[in-house]
Protein backbone atom coordinates (compact mmCIF):
# COMPACT_ATOMS: atom_id res chain seq x y z
CA UNK A 1 0.00 0.00 0.00
CA UNK A 2 1.32 3.41 -0.96
CA UNK A 3 2.68 5.47 1.93
CA UNK A 4 1.17 8.59 0.34
CA UNK A 5 -2.26 8.21 -1.23
CA UNK A 6 -2.88 9.45 -4.76
CA UNK A 7 -4.04 13.05 -4.63
CA UNK A 8 -7.61 14.12 -5.16
CA UNK A 9 -8.75 17.00 -7.33
CA UNK A 10 -8.45 19.23 -4.26
CA UNK A 11 -4.94 17.96 -3.42
CA UNK A 12 -3.49 18.09 -6.92
CA UNK A 13 -5.59 20.86 -8.45
CA UNK A 14 -6.95 20.51 -11.95
CA UNK A 15 -3.73 19.86 -13.88
CA UNK A 16 -2.37 17.36 -11.36
CA UNK A 17 -5.71 15.54 -11.33
CA UNK A 18 -6.33 15.53 -15.11
CA UNK A 19 -2.81 14.62 -16.21
CA UNK A 20 -2.80 11.12 -14.64
CA UNK A 21 -6.21 10.40 -16.14
CA UNK A 22 -5.07 11.43 -19.60
CA UNK A 23 -1.86 9.42 -19.18
CA UNK A 24 -3.91 6.39 -18.15
CA UNK A 25 -6.06 6.71 -21.26
CA UNK A 26 -2.96 6.79 -23.43
CA UNK A 27 -1.26 3.95 -21.55
CA UNK A 28 -4.37 1.79 -21.18
CA UNK A 29 -4.09 1.72 -17.39
CA UNK A 30 -5.79 3.24 -14.41
CA UNK A 31 -4.44 6.78 -13.80
CA UNK A 32 -0.72 6.16 -13.16
CA UNK A 33 -0.12 6.34 -9.43
CA UNK A 34 3.30 7.89 -9.92
CA UNK A 35 1.62 11.02 -11.31
CA UNK A 36 -1.24 11.08 -8.80
CA UNK A 37 1.10 10.72 -5.83
CA UNK A 38 3.89 13.04 -7.01
CA UNK A 39 1.22 15.55 -8.06
CA UNK A 40 0.62 16.24 -4.38
CA UNK A 41 3.73 18.44 -4.55
CA UNK A 42 2.36 20.58 -7.36
CA UNK A 43 5.35 22.82 -8.13
CA UNK A 44 7.87 19.98 -8.04
CA UNK A 45 5.52 17.77 -10.09
CA UNK A 46 5.31 20.26 -12.97
CA UNK A 47 9.10 20.73 -13.06
CA UNK A 48 9.67 16.96 -12.84
CA UNK A 49 7.18 16.30 -15.65
CA UNK A 50 9.00 18.72 -17.91
CA UNK A 51 12.40 17.19 -17.13
CA UNK A 52 11.32 13.55 -17.29
CA UNK A 53 9.25 14.14 -20.42
CA UNK A 54 12.29 15.62 -22.10
CA UNK A 55 14.37 12.57 -21.19
CA UNK A 56 11.70 10.07 -22.12
CA UNK A 57 10.33 11.23 -25.41
CA UNK A 58 12.06 14.33 -26.70
CA UNK A 59 15.71 13.62 -26.25
CA UNK A 60 18.53 12.61 -28.57
CA UNK A 61 18.55 8.93 -27.66
CA UNK A 62 16.48 6.60 -29.81
CA UNK A 63 13.21 5.70 -28.04
CA UNK A 64 14.11 1.99 -28.01
CA UNK A 65 17.48 2.81 -26.42
CA UNK A 66 15.77 5.01 -23.84
CA UNK A 67 13.41 2.19 -22.85
CA UNK A 68 16.30 -0.29 -22.79
CA UNK A 69 18.24 1.93 -20.39
CA UNK A 70 15.21 2.54 -18.14
CA UNK A 71 14.37 -1.16 -18.00
CA UNK A 72 17.94 -2.06 -17.08
CA UNK A 73 17.92 0.53 -14.28
CA UNK A 74 14.53 -0.79 -13.07
CA UNK A 75 15.94 -4.32 -13.11
CA UNK A 76 19.01 -3.31 -11.07
CA UNK A 77 16.91 -1.34 -8.59
CA UNK A 78 14.21 -4.04 -8.34
CA UNK A 79 11.62 -1.36 -9.05
CA UNK A 80 8.39 -3.23 -9.79
CA UNK A 81 6.56 -0.02 -10.70
CA UNK A 82 9.25 1.26 -13.07
CA UNK A 83 9.64 -2.19 -14.63
CA UNK A 84 5.90 -2.74 -15.21
CA UNK A 85 5.32 0.78 -16.53
CA UNK A 86 8.21 0.62 -18.98
CA UNK A 87 7.52 -2.96 -20.08
CA UNK A 88 4.17 -1.57 -21.21
CA UNK A 89 5.80 1.38 -23.01
CA UNK A 90 8.56 -0.75 -24.56
CA UNK A 91 6.00 -3.30 -25.79
CA UNK A 92 4.44 -0.54 -27.85
CA UNK A 93 7.86 -0.05 -29.48
CA UNK A 94 8.15 -3.72 -30.45
CA UNK A 95 9.90 -5.19 -27.42
CA UNK A 96 8.88 -8.81 -26.82
CA UNK A 97 9.15 -11.24 -23.91
CA UNK A 98 12.51 -12.24 -25.39
CA UNK A 99 13.72 -8.62 -25.12
CA UNK A 100 12.62 -8.38 -21.49
CA UNK A 101 14.46 -11.60 -20.64
CA UNK A 102 17.52 -10.20 -22.44
CA UNK A 103 17.30 -6.96 -20.40
CA UNK A 104 17.51 -9.07 -17.26
CA UNK A 105 20.40 -11.08 -18.73
CA UNK A 106 22.24 -7.88 -19.56
CA UNK A 107 24.89 -6.95 -22.10
CA UNK A 108 25.96 -10.55 -22.72
CA UNK A 109 22.66 -11.46 -24.36
CA UNK A 110 23.13 -12.20 -28.07
CA UNK A 111 19.95 -10.24 -28.78
CA UNK A 112 21.72 -6.87 -28.47
CA UNK A 113 23.68 -5.06 -31.17
CA UNK A 114 27.00 -3.34 -30.39
CA UNK A 115 25.38 -0.01 -29.45
CA UNK A 116 22.84 -1.62 -27.10
CA UNK A 117 25.53 -3.79 -25.53
CA UNK A 118 27.65 -0.71 -24.76
CA UNK A 119 24.66 1.15 -23.30
CA UNK A 120 23.84 -1.80 -21.06
CA UNK A 121 27.46 -2.12 -19.94
CA UNK A 122 27.49 1.59 -19.14
CA UNK A 123 24.24 1.35 -17.13
CA UNK A 124 25.65 -1.57 -15.15
CA UNK A 125 28.89 0.29 -14.48
CA UNK A 126 27.11 3.50 -13.46
CA UNK A 127 24.84 1.63 -11.06
CA UNK A 128 27.77 -0.20 -9.48
CA UNK A 129 30.47 2.50 -9.54
CA UNK A 130 28.70 5.85 -10.07
CA UNK A 131 31.24 6.51 -12.84
CA UNK A 132 32.53 5.21 -16.17
CA UNK A 133 36.15 4.19 -16.55
CA UNK A 134 38.10 5.59 -19.50
CA UNK A 135 37.70 2.50 -21.68
CA UNK A 136 33.92 2.33 -21.20
CA UNK A 137 33.67 6.10 -21.70
CA UNK A 138 35.46 5.73 -25.04
CA UNK A 139 33.12 2.89 -26.04
CA UNK A 140 30.05 4.97 -25.17
CA UNK A 141 31.41 7.96 -27.11
CA UNK A 142 31.74 5.78 -30.22
CA UNK A 143 27.92 5.63 -30.21
CA UNK A 144 26.79 8.88 -28.59
CA UNK A 145 27.72 12.49 -29.34
CA UNK A 146 28.42 14.94 -26.51
CA UNK A 147 24.84 16.19 -25.97
CA UNK A 148 23.45 12.65 -26.12
CA UNK A 149 26.00 11.20 -23.68
CA UNK A 150 25.02 13.91 -21.20
CA UNK A 151 21.38 12.96 -21.72
CA UNK A 152 22.24 9.28 -21.23
CA UNK A 153 23.92 10.03 -17.89
CA UNK A 154 20.90 12.05 -16.75
CA UNK A 155 18.57 9.26 -17.89
CA UNK A 156 20.36 6.64 -15.79
CA UNK A 157 20.59 8.95 -12.78
CA UNK A 158 16.99 10.11 -13.07
CA UNK A 159 15.48 6.63 -13.24
CA UNK A 160 17.72 5.47 -10.41
CA UNK A 161 16.40 8.38 -8.32
CA UNK A 162 12.81 7.70 -9.37
CA UNK A 163 13.16 4.02 -8.45
CA UNK A 164 14.20 5.11 -4.95
CA UNK A 165 11.17 7.41 -4.67
CA UNK A 166 8.76 4.74 -5.96
CA UNK A 167 10.19 2.07 -3.67
CA UNK A 168 10.20 4.29 -0.59
CA UNK A 169 6.63 5.45 -1.23
CA UNK A 170 5.56 1.82 -1.88
CA UNK A 171 3.82 2.75 -5.13
CA UNK A 172 2.41 -0.40 -6.74
CA UNK A 173 2.26 -1.02 -10.52
CA UNK A 174 -0.83 0.40 -12.22
CA UNK A 175 -3.69 -2.01 -12.94
CA UNK A 176 -5.12 -2.18 -16.47
CA UNK A 177 -7.92 0.16 -17.41
CA UNK A 178 -11.45 -1.07 -16.75
CA UNK A 179 -14.98 0.09 -17.48
CA UNK A 180 -15.36 3.42 -19.19
CA UNK A 181 -11.61 4.05 -19.23
CA UNK A 182 -11.01 0.79 -21.12
CA UNK A 183 -13.81 1.62 -23.57
CA UNK A 184 -12.39 5.10 -24.20
CA UNK A 185 -8.94 3.58 -24.70
CA UNK A 186 -10.31 1.25 -27.37
CA UNK A 187 -11.92 4.20 -29.16
CA UNK A 188 -8.66 6.16 -29.06
CA UNK A 189 -6.67 3.17 -30.37
CA UNK A 190 -8.81 2.96 -33.55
Amino acid sequence: MSRIAPGTLRDNRLFGWLFPRAAGLVAGTQPPAVFSVLGRNRSLFKAWLHFSGRLLARGGLRRRDTELVILRVAHHRSSAYEWAHHVHLASRLGFTAEHFDAVREGPDSPLWDARQRVLLLAVDHLIEHEDLDDDLWAAVREHLDEPTVIEFLFLVGHYRMLATVLTTLRIEPDPPATGLTAALRKLIAR
